[in-house]
């Protein structure tokens, strides 16, 4: 396999080579060999184009459009791609919200003394609290009691009950044109069984209504589970501000034992940190022949972790996003993986057993073939389950350092991680006027959201998001990274202040005066929901509605149902939404014409597929330099 198809990042093909003479399955070899007739990018016509349905006995049916081919109870394909469009997006809003549950669970009983966590952040806990007139004189716990008590009422809202988070959080435009349109949502669970009763058999077959609902659901979840989760992870963790992090799999020393949480969810994570920064662990590791012991950030938990918290030689560093996991698992330097709600992989236990590592799911959610052991995390035991966590590793170094011989020598480099909202607007001097100057005066033209995953579709991992993201800050085009995109970004070399070589003269100068990086890496893909907060308070500032600032979404590597969802929102939200690969809709042309070219007259958004970077970029630029014009810069 051609270098490019396996990733950008050398670290990783290195790894495939020793994967591949361990004789072990690995997703590269396996996505080629889902293609047909030679072509690993090439599946079912149908399927590809989101034209087949099996949801009921008569099926699986197939549709074509063109000839009025339908389904047996008359589906067309229009219907019949916007359906399973909607039930991924119920799959990605239900696991945002499984995390945004475990969050206020975890806030909750840090609030009544009951964890090992704190309130770290009380401004930021008053703050999001006076949003919702949650009394503010009360003790830090009780308000932020009172707070998980009100966002939970919201959650358990009817879809048919206007949610109050919406209400108070979204801009006042956007909530008008949602009002207008019938999709103000509701409760976020009432809003998921409203999406999945409407995909039954003979319920709703209209692709518009679909799309609709899917919009909706999308506006419940960034709003109610995105936000409130972020914005509580901050009140425990800490509001992400700039800093250095080792990134890449050299951060990986088999002379340590290395404990990676995996997943999405930070709680334990952090918590393994405290403890091994603690004399006793690190001795107990030395009586079993290690140096020390490390937590290394992995994966989107990872990115939770590095975001907020500052790297040491306890917490290491960072190795990179989903599709490396196999690579990171080969690498003989792993004692325990700890794998929370999400990005953990089925083939896992094949790898633990290969290269003698302990594989634990920490969370209800996960489960793997063969695997027993596990812990699932209860806010209240963190402590506990924490140390038995790091005591499996401990017991795990001896017969893996004996038995597995390690890949040393792989690459590392320096990110700067850690922009938030507020940490932006403490780089330009306490608010975003300088920034808003910038773009008015044209020193850069715009701002580009890229919220993405990775995928092995059409390039190799990371490939295609490393060139767009190349291409757009040549352009004077300020990145926001956040989601495995944003891991991309940090291996690449493009969160380092070094990377403003890559970007245009007046994104250059920007960078130099702000000592920052062109792309600034903002978080995870649960950071959506952040974003569209910055967005609504710029449009607050600039008295414009979200749809005409010189801004866009972009997922250069979109590969599963939270993306999809992020994406339907920022349709909703007015955004103009380049995606890649292109979706599974394409057997559905009045669908189609709907996304790419209707919309701005419905939501103001427009979504774009494009597989060439450059001419990605140059529908990225234009859509900004209309947007320019129209506001008169």
């Amino acid at each position: 396999m051609e270098d490019d198809r396996i990733s950008h990042h050398e670290s990783i093909r290195t790894m495939y080579n020793r994967i591949k003479q361990d004789g072990m399955t690995n997703i590269w070899d396996r996505f080629e060999a889902q293609g047909m007739g030679g072509n690993p990018d090439q599946r079912c016509p149908f399927c590809l184009g989101g034209v087949r349905c099996d949801l009921c006995s008569n099926g699986p049916c197939r549709a074509e459009v063109a000839k009025d081919k339908r389904g047996v109870c008359g589906i067309t394909g229009d219907g019949m791609a916007m359906r399973m469009m909607l039930l991924r997006n119920v799959m990605g809003a239900s696991t945002y919200h499984y995390h945004t549950e475990q969050t206020i669970k975890t806030l909750k009983a840090a609030a009544n003394g009951k964890a090992p966590f704190t309130i770290r952040e009380p401004e930021k806990l008053l703050a999001f609290a006076e949003r919702f007139d949650i009394p503010t004189s009360l003790s830090d716990d009780e308000v932020a009691l009172m707070l998980c008590n009100y966002v939970e009422a919201d959650f358990n809202r009817k879809y048919d009950e206007p949610s109050y988070i919406v209400e108070t959080l979204a801009p006042k435009e956007r909530k008008e044109t949602w009002k207008r349109l019938g999709i103000f949502p509701g409760g976020i669970y009432g809003e998921m069984m409203y999406a999945t009763s409407s995909c039954l058999t003979n319920v709703d077959g209209y692709y518009v209504s679909l799309a609709l609902k899917a919009m909706r659901l999308g506006i419940a979840m960034a709003y109610q589970s995105q936000i409130v989760n972020e914005f509580c992870q901050d009140i425990l963790f800490g509001v992400p501000r700039p800093h250095p992090m080792r990134v890449d799999l050299g951060v990986l020393d088999p002379d340590y034992v290395n404990v990676l949480p995996n997943g999405h969810e930070p709680f334990l994570g952090f918590t393994m940190v405290e403890l091994a920064r603690k004399s006793e662990w690190q001795e107990k590791a030395k009586a079993v022949g290690a140096k020390g012991i490390r937590v290394i950030a992995n994966i989107e938990t990872g990115q939770e972790m590095i975001q907020r918290w500052e790297m040491d030689d306890v917490f290491y560093g960072f190795t990179g996003n989903w599709i490396m996991q196999e690579a990171i698992l080969a690498s003989g330097c792993i004692d325990l993986f700890a794998c929370d709600m999400n990005c953990s992989m089925p083939v896992d236990p094949f790898y633990a057993e290969k290269y003698k590592f302990k594989l634990i799911p920490v969370s209800q959610l996960v489960a793997f073939e063969g695997v027993t052991d596990r812990i699932d995390y209860i806010p209240e035991k963190a402590s506990e389950q924490a140390a038995s966590l790091l005591q499996m590793a401990i017991d795990n170094f001896k017969e893996r350092r004996a038995v597995i011989k390690p890949i040393t020598g792989l690459g590392m480099r320096e990110a700067i991680v850690g922009f938030s909202t507020e940490s932006i607007a403490a780089a330009l001097g306490g608010s975003f006027l300088p920034l808003l100057k910038a773009i008015q005066d044209g020193v850069i033209r715009g701002v580009a959201g890229l919220v993405s995953c990775t995928t092995l579709r059409d390039t190799g991992q990371d490939v295609h998001s490393v060139r767009v993201a190349k291409e757009l800050i040549k352009r004077d085009v300020l990145v926001l990274s956040m989601g495995c995109g944003n891991g991309a970004m940090q291996v690449a070399g493009l969160c380092s202040p070094e990377a403003k070589e890559f970007a245009g003269s007046g994104l250059r100068a920007l960078c130099e005066s702000l000592k920052i990086p062109p792309v600034l890496s903002y978080g995870t893909c649960t950071d959506t929901g952040r974003l569209a907060d910055l967005l609504g308070a710029i449009a607050n500032i600039l008295q414009v509605p979200i749809p005409d600032l010189p801004v866009a979404a972009v997922a250069p590597e979109y590969m599963e149902q939270k993306a999809t969802i992020d994406a339907v929102f920022a349709l909703a939200l007015g955004l103009y939404t380049y995606v890649n690969p292109v979706p599974t809709v394409t057997g559905a042309p009045n669908l189609v014409q709907l996304l790419t070219v209707d919309l701005p007259e419905v939501t103001g958004g427009i979504l774009n597929v494009e597989k060439d970077p450059i001419k990605a970029v140059d529908g990225i630029l234009a859509h900004i330099e209309a947007k320019r014009k129209k506001l008169g810069m």
